[in-house]
């Protein structure tokens, strides 16, 4: 990641806590940091050249997103992903993107239309894959949020891409549901291409099992 204190002077401090958090983050999410691993802010502060606030910053953020839990004045600690865990992401998933899909699908020009129909066919061909998996809906999903017009839902999406990622990460498409899955995929595009919110919001959701 570089030496992120070796920044200009008067650089906020929320910027700062913002690199941290993703540093970290991404340690999680890649193994790095396995569940049930303990963070010392000192060490992270030391390993990234910065104070310790803006890693406390981070560490709070984390936990919020019940990415790892603080025990106060003695270490924090990464979560695990359990069973509920998961449950919990796809129902939050499944509506955020549904909203993402409405307000994005039935204004997008010509030209996102078609950037979106490219990646629901990468969806459609990951389907055998959990990360695959979880990559592709996430480009569809964050890409409509993007462009959905709305600052706030862009805002709460942009929050819990990285707790959804790592929750969802190793879920697959149960095997017996993949057919169904791929119609569904095939009737979303539909959807979009002729840009019809209401219809793309209903089948984000039974993506979902919503």
């Amino acid at each position: 990641m570089g030496n992120i204190g070796s920044t200009n002077v008067g650089e906020s401090k929320q910027l700062l806590a913002e690199e941290v958090f993703h540093h970290i983050g991404r340690q999680i999410i890649d193994g790095t940091l396995a569940a049930g691993e303990r963070i010392r802010d000192v060490d992270v502060a030391e390993e990234l050249h910065v104070s310790r606030t803006p890693v406390r910053e981070a560490l709070q953020r984390l936990e919020r997103l019940g990415m790892v839990t603080m025990y106060p004045s003695r270490y924090t600690e990464v979560t695990a992903v359990t069973p509920e865990t998961i449950a919990q992401s796809l129902v939050f998933a499944g509506y955020q993107a549904g909203i993402a899909a409405r307000l994005a699908v039935p204004q997008i020009t010509a030209a996102q239309r078609e950037h979106v129909l490219a990646l629901v066919n990468a969806m459609r061909a990951a389907l055998e894959d959990g990360a695959g998996t979880s990559n592709a809906r996430w480009a569809v999903f964050s890409y409509l949020g993007e462009h959905s017009g709305n600052a706030q839902h862009r805002t709460l999406i942009d929050d819990a891409s990285m707790v959804l990622f790592r929750n969802l990460r190793d879920w697959v498409v149960p095997p017996s549901d993949r057919a169904r899955m791929a119609q569904i995929y095939v009737d979303f595009g539909d959807a979009v291409r002729s840009g019809d919110g209401d219809g793309a919001e209903r089948l984000v959701r039974e993506m979902y099992y919503l």
